[in-house]
């Protein structure tokens, strides 16, 4: 922390320097939307299907499939060595919804990590005293700046978008993760689910969810809408499908109790409020999956790991996925327009350098 501290910090000096403003906050801004830029062209960022690998142990393969409802309106992102931290990775997932779900979606993908980045640099220069020394470095400390820096990210999130007329009807989910050394913080706006890969106590490959999919009909979410003047219903001809109704007028609804846009929900319970969750990772953990609701709508936790754990090749892994859960939507819904179906499976451990190299020939191969 120290070292990012440090570097962020002469980074932002020389920004300064170099426009001669003084603000902290467009300086800090600027500095870390010139870290996002600088990643995208050492191809440390990934914004479409394909995979990264740092020269830390972290292998991500992300893949993308368009449904057969409109335009895609997923979005995702993978940042490697994430605000020059070797071995920090941050990965996210954005399920869009409403007519202008897309364009929001890619916005939060833009939005969230720099701001995340300036957030967490933020709190961290707090909590270090003159000469940076005697930090307290357990991961319940980490976790705690993490969680601090998510609630400000996106509450700032939300009054940008609130500045654009397509996010009034619609809006989009926000799952992501922040991989620090040994810790691991995952943060849930919506139903897209992390699942983690886990080694029992009989050497088997078990799945363990990370998340909750935030639906208007979990007993404190609907609390909140109904004191919010919201409702929660399930219509006739969607059995099963509770959505955050407006008080009086008919629709639209909303099948999720969190979300960044959707404007015309936010007085009657609809918030952009993270859930975060931690985990210190072992050597038992194998690897992460971040997915879109197409992928969970069709498949369960288990086989979701199995699907991945069997791929020969770690780089195909998230392709594999996403069209196991496209014949799986075939076979199970039929009748029913697929989802959009995305995807990130985050490996932890031991990823040989030649990886690296493999990666690049499956995103040219996928192009």
């Amino acid at each position: 922390m120290v070292q990012f501290s440090s570097i962020f910090t002469g980074f932002t000096k020389s920004i300064a320097i170099r426009n001669g403003k003084t603000s902290k906050h467009d300086v800090g801004r600027e500095a870390a939307d010139a870290m996002a830029k600088e990643a995208k062209k050492n191809e440390m960022m990934l914004t479409s299907s394909g995979c990264v690998a740092g020269v830390s142990e972290n292998l991500a393969a992300a893949y993308s499939k368009g449904g057969k409802k409109g335009i895609n309106q997923d979005r995702f992102i993978v940042w490697e060595d994430f605000g020059c931290q070797d071995g920090m990775i941050f990965c996210g997932v954005f399920d869009g919804h409403g007519p202008w779900g897309h364009l929001v979606a890619k916005r939060v993908r833009k939005l969230m990590p720099p701001a995340l980045l300036r957030n967490w640099q933020k709190r961290v220069a707090h909590t270090m005293d003159g000469d940076g020394i005697g930090i307290d470095r357990s991961c319940n400390f980490q976790f705690d700046i993490w969680k601090h820096s998510y609630l400000n990210t996106c509450s700032i999130i939300d009054q940008e978008l609130e500045q654009h007329a397509d996010s009034f009807y619609s809006g989009t989910t926000a799952l992501t993760l922040v991989r620090q050394g040994d810790l691991l913080v995952v943060a849930n706006v919506g139903d897209s689910r992390a699942v983690l890969a886990t080694t029992d106590d009989d050497g088997r490959l078990v799945s363990v969810q990370l998340t909750v999919d935030l639906k208007p009909n979990l007993p404190r979410e609907s609390e909140r809408i109904m004191q919010s003047r919201g409702r929660v219903l399930s219509c006739e001809d969607e059995p099963g499908v509770y959505r955050v109704w407006m008080p009086t007028v008919e629709g639209p609804g909303l099948a999720i109790s969190r979300a960044f846009g959707d404007y015309y929900l936010k007085d009657f319970g609809l918030i952009s409020e993270p859930e975060l969750t931690s985990r210190n990772i072992t050597h038992r953990d194998q690897f992460a999956i971040l997915a879109t609701d197409g992928v969970w709508d069709v498949m369960s936790n288990q086989e979701a790991v199995e699907i991945v754990s069997s791929t020969p090749k770690k780089e195909e892994a998230a392709k594999r996925l996403v069209e196991s859960a496209n014949c799986a939507w075939k076979r199970k819904r039929r009748g029913v327009p697929m989802d959009d179906i995305s995807a990130i499976c985050l490996f932890f451990h031991n990823i040989p350098p030649s990886k690296q190299q493999d990666c690049l020939k499956f995103e040219k191969k996928l192009t």
